[in-house]
């Protein structure tokens, strides 16, 4: 199981918001390659960048920054990369720029036929981001709640090719209160595509939580502010994880 430093970035800044609220944001650094950088130092083997901006705009605001990463950390490890994609040229300048994955988030939701036609473009490349709360998803950077439920919306555009989904409990992202691991599993049971968790991850506990259901096809962890503020050590949490996820799954 991965463990997966978050950089959102804001105003070309690494920020970490609380329940998504772009006006409650710390900035953790003024240099996002750089920090990119420690992390890799630090044994990250993926890394997940949000322009927070584009995912309020609707499409990038931040794409010097996320060259700047994309450049700094080279063909070291993975680039995840969502926030403001609604189109397929955005995607494919974010992978001839080196982004390894492209995160479709709102758009999914709100135009399903687009991420039907990303996946048909960029197989293997695609991954959709879901974010929820009451098992209910939101978009347009969590501004809006919708009536669409979580799990029947992974399981449809599992069958569009998505990658991955990455699945984000907003009630707890950024608010260090452990994580949803019920919702969590409850979303990956059915699916055959890995999920990878996302919001509320504090410390190794939680890391030994999501290791537990491993087995389920949660193969990954975003992690954020927990890394940023000490109560998570990164080479620590990737150690543990390996310890306790030794066998690699397979497609179920």
């Amino acid at each position: 199981m991965l463990i997966i430093p978050a950089i959102d970035l804001k105003d070309g800044h690494c920020v970490r918001l609380r329940q998504g609220l772009m006006e409650d944001a710390t900035v953790f650094s003024e240099d996002p390659a750089a920090m990119a950088q420690h992390w890799l130092a630090q044994g990250a083997r993926r890394l997940h960048l949000v322009d927070l901006n584009g995912a309020f705009a609707g499409k990038p605001k931040n794409a010097e920054a996320v060259r700047a990463i994309v450049e700094a950390v080279g063909n070291d490890v993975p680039v995840q990369l969502g926030g403001g994609i609604r189109d397929l040229e955005t995607i494919e300048r974010y992978l001839d720029s080196g982004v390894t994955y492209v995160i479709i988030g709102t758009a999914a939701v709100k135009v399903p036929g687009f991420l039907h036609e990303a996946c048909d473009a960029f197989p293997g490349h695609i991954m959709v981001g879901l974010d929820a709360k009451g098992g209910k998803v939101a978009v347009d950077g969590w501004s809006k709640l919708t009536g669409h439920d979580v799990g029947d919306l992974a399981q449809r555009f599992e069958g569009y090719g998505v990658e991955a989904i990455i699945y984000t409990d907003i009630g707890r992202d950024g608010m260090m209160s452990g994580v949803n691991i019920e919702a969590t599993v409850e979303l990956a049971r059915p699916l055959h595509v890995p999920v990878i968790a996302s919001g509320g991850i504090t410390n190794l506990d939680d890391v030994r939580a999501l290791a537990a259901v491993y087995q389920e096809g949660i193969t990954g962890a975003i992690t954020g502010r927990a890394i940023y503020e000490g109560t998570l050590d990164l080479r620590a949490a990737q150690a543990l994880a390996d310890e306790l996820t030794p066998v690699k799954l397979s497609t179920r």
